[in-house]
């Protein structure tokens, strides 16, 4: 079986720098916020092209973090989709904000910027005022920024960008993540850049925002064992660190191979399926391939049987499980989130894919065709 995800095969081609870089974060004696972290928070900061970026103990701690920097917590709503990883919306909630749900576009599966344009201009009554918008970058699509950026700043509510999917994607020849007044990374092991356990990182251009952000990040100490606000422990270890610094140089190529796989499921597609579709003007990093058929469950179960994984990114928005359901609040409803939930599939896709496993799963998409 070809999986659809396998970390270890990333693990294992960088195996000798990984191990080398593990055993020199061990002998150091230091663990915790030491010179792994901060060595990797300069290099990605320059990789990314921001001056700041701020470790965290992983992708959902970030989102908590960008926000509550910003000054936005109770009495707060933030803007965001349900087709996302529930993480998301769990971070707006973590930092004492209110969600508020609205639907994706159709073709690329990102943020509407028609939805967001109507909620701001006419925002829903009985809620507190829309303050922030968290805009997320799915399977390593750019969201329309070109839309969304200017909406913003016309109604003064702030922009975090959600780039846990996205490590080198970019719109207009810009990397995501530089445009709005905030971006977050998870740097979960099957990410574009993927460590060996949990982290996370919030980038920034205000120095300022940088230092109340890695204040917030252990017990909001500006000063050793002094508090000047109320803080959390969320900390992107020196192991971890060190695997990243290791794992930042071969990204781009990396993200190179990835697009090239992508590309080569996209010439198998079959009539029936429907490939993924690119941005205008942007560069997709396919941190995901999903397809969408209107069989799903059935194409799932062929390509099962041809020894082909696949995985659903997601197959219940966060409005409709049960932690969230009839609680949070949805904008027009979320009817093309809810119709893709049901249609999407995610074939296998990480760089480490042989040529040969690549081939079978062109072969089996096309076998597919051949039997419809």
């Amino acid at each position: 079986m070809i999986p659809q995800a396998n970390p270890g095969a990333g693990y294992r081609a960088l195996k000798t720098e990984i191990d080398a870089a593990v055993s020199r974060a061990l002998g150091s004696g230091w663990y915790i916020l030491g010179g792994e972290l901060k060595a990797f928070e300069a290099e990605f900061a320059a990789w990314l092209g921001m001056p700041f970026a701020i470790g965290c103990g992983n992708g959902t701690d970030a989102i908590a973090l960008a926000l509550r920097g910003l000054g936005i917590g109770p009495q707060s709503t933030v803007v965001t989709v349900s087709h996302t990883a529930v993480a998301t919306v769990a971070a707006i909630e973590m930092a004492g904000a209110t969600p508020l749900l609205v639907d994706i576009d159709p073709v690329h599966y990102t943020l509407d910027p028609d939805a967001l344009e109507s909620v701001l201009r006419s925002p829903p009554p009985g809620m507190p005022p829309i303050r922030a918008v968290v805009a997320v970058h799915l399977y390593g699509q750019p969201v329309d920024l070109d839309r969304i950026v200017p909406l913003c700043q016309r109604h003064g509510i702030k922009l975090i960008e959600d780039c846990a999917q996205a490590h080198g994607a970019k719109l207009n020849g810009q990397r995501v993540g530089t445009f709005g007044d905030a971006a977050t990374f998870s740097f979960y092991p099957t990410k574009n850049l993927g460590a060996l356990g949990d982290g996370g990182a919030v980038a920034v251009k205000d120095p300022e925002l940088a230092a109340r952000i890695a204040a917030l990040r252990q017990y909001g100490w500006r000063q050793h064992y002094i508090s000047t606000e109320v803080g959390v422990n969320t900390r992107l270890d020196e192991i971890q660190a060190a695997i990243l610094r290791v794992k930042l140089p071969h990204l781009d190529a990396q993200n190179a191979r990835r697009a090239a796989i992508a590309a080569a499921y996209t010439d198998a597609m079959p009539p029936g399926l429907v490939p993924p579709v690119i941005r205008d003007s942007a560069d997709h990093v396919f941190h995901l391939y999903v397809l969408r058929s209107a069989s799903r469950d059935a194409v799932q179960a062929e390509l099962r049987g041809m020894g082909i994984g696949t995985g659903i990114h997601y197959p219940v928005p966060v409005h409709l499980q049960p932690a969230y359901k009839d609680r949070l609040r949805l904008w027009d409803g979320c009817r093309e989130t809810e119709r893709a939930s049901a249609e999407i599939l995610s074939l296998p896709l990480y760089p480490e894919l042989q040529d040969t496993e690549v081939q079978a799963v062109c072969d089996a998409l096309r076998r597919i065709g051949d039997g419809r």
